[in-house]
């Protein structure tokens, strides 16, 4: 390469000891990057590919890793917060008269939230059912509304949730709405105007920051959440975010998604993860909140709800990885079944020898993945798992030809876990992500009824299916050599 530009050649020779000198460099460089990368302590497998992926990359792997390597949030002004303005009270242990499972005892060591009931649970399959009950619930709000998510698009589905927002404002409805600055990076200040010249609140998580350079820029931690609390009595989330690329009556290619209309107890706690990621994105002090708005004494207490619910989130906050280890945990203790459905699916080992365990010892395991995702990549490290699943007995489907976006869980006859959660490395350990865990049988028995359709309506994975080693093969396993990465 040098003998294409002569003098640059002659110039690098003139220096002297210049060789040792790059190898010096460069083995400095790699004793920074691998120490850097093992304080992280990630798994040994990730911890590797990320030293060896980077070692190729002199000097550009730390501004690489910099920008998307792991990153850890310490949110201890948080529970400082929630201490000094009484929030506590709303995450309280499980009362001792209450007969809560081990699920929920780990749930609750994890996440601080107590288990807690639900006396609603709706469904709701696919963007248009979901907009619809969504917009007629906004419409009711006589205090507050606040509304998180991921993607918020200026599109038609967008417009229609910010001029309800718009109206509720105008009549007085407090609103505070918290966007994740890359998912909405879309929109712009002349579409929110409307929401804050009507007295409503806009904030931004982790938005970018490539012009400050000591300030490290949170590009790779995103909150995946999506979340609305309307007068602290009636919740949405789920998987949905606002946008028609999810709206089928819009768009014959949107995404198959579910999300789910809660009302009850559980709102209380769904608030209080609004309100710490609120206070996160913004540094407001948590006295500017009106508590007795936002924690209505008339609510149903614990005891009212018959549907026991409970508040699963996760992040790069916490070491637990919360809904990767409720979904471990309640696949070793099923006896019947477990039905997972994911648009992306990464396992780790534990998830994998959780699966295969399950299916050797009888189990009905079904996995549903959509035929193509949105990510090349993604798909291909997915199906690099496929032969050894079905190996031990997992029956596989891919769902096409719309994308799957779902994010449900199955375990027997009465547990379910159902959010903004993938199966995969990201949304365990990157994303700010938020679950629910229900434990009734009803509630289970209508996800069944949907999870089943979708089953159906998809092709099942086969062992003796063709696959050619340069169309197939070579790019799974590829993708699964980077999929710590991911």
């Amino acid at each position: 390469m040098l003998a294409t530009y002569p003098a640059l050649a002659a110039w690098l020779d003139a220096v002297p000891h210049l060789r040792p000198l790059l190898v010096a460099a460069y083995i400095l460089y790699l004793l920074w990057l691998t120490g850097w990368i093992m304080l992280q302590k990630r798994e040994p497998v990730a911890t590797l590919s990320w030293i060896l992926s980077l070692a190729a990359l002199p000097y550009l792997g730390l501004f690489i890793y910099y920008l998307l390597g792991p990153q850890k949030v310490k949110r201890q002004r948080l529970r400082r917060g929630r201490a000094r303005s009484g929030m506590e009270h709303y995450s309280s242990v499980c009362p001792p008269d209450a007969d809560c499972t081990e699920l929920a005892k780990i749930a609750q060591a994890t996440t601080g939230l107590a288990p807690t009931s639900a006396t609603e649970v709706e469904w709701l399959v696919d963007g248009a059912a979901t907009y619809r009950a969504l917009l007629a619930a906004v419409a009711t709000a006589q205090d507050h509304l606040h509304v998180e998510y991921y993607i918020f698009n200026p599109d038609h589905a967008g417009t229609a949730l910010r001029d309800a927002l718009v109206e509720r404002a105008r009549a007085g409805v407090r609103v505070r709405l918290l966007l994740d600055a890359v998912g909405s990076s879309a929109i712009r200040k002349r579409f929110l105007q409307p929401l804050l010249e009507a007295g409503g609140e806009v904030a931004w998580f982790h938005p970018r920051q490539l012009l400050k350079p000591f300030k490290r820029p949170w590009m790779n931690m995103r909150t995946h959440r999506k979340l609305v609390v309307i007068d602290g009595r009636v919740a949405f989330t789920g998987g949905i975010n606002i946008t028609d690329e999810e709206d089928e009556s819009r768009r014959a290619d949107a995404y198959r998604d579910l999300h789910m209309r809660l009302a009850g107890h559980v709102v209380r706690s769904l608030q209080l993860v609004f309100i710490e990621d609120w206070i996160y994105a913004t540094g407001q002090p948590p006295e500017r909140f009106a508590i007795a708005q936002l924690w209505p004494h008339d609510m149903p207490s614990r005891k009212d709800g018959r549907i026991d619910a409970q508040v699963l989130v996760s992040g790069p906050d916490s070491a637990w990885e919360t809904i990767h280890r409720l979904q471990v945990a309640a696949i070793h203790e099923a006896r019947e079944r477990v039905w997972l459905v994911t648009p992306y699916f990464v396992p780790g080992e534990a998830a994998r020898m959780a699966l295969t365990s399950a299916a050797l010892g009888g189990l009905d395991v079904r996995l549903l993945v959509p035929k193509m995702s949105d990510s090349w990549f993604v798909t291909q490290a997915a199906r690099s798992y496929f032969d050894e699943l079905l190996l031990a007995g997992v029956q596989i489907y891919e769902y096409g030809p719309r994308m799957l976006h779902t994010k449900a869980f199955i375990a027997d006859r009465d547990v379910c876990i159902v959010g903004s959660a993938n199966f995969d490395h990201r949304s365990f350990r990157l994303n700010f992500e938020l679950s629910m865990m229900l434990v009734d049988a009803d509630r289970v028995a209508a996800l069944e009824a949907i999870l089943a359709a979708e089953f159906d309506a998809a092709v099942q994975v086969r062992n003796d299916r063709k696959r050619s080693l340069w169309l197939h093969r070579v790019p799974e396993a590829f993708a699964r050599l980077a999929s710590p990465l991911l």
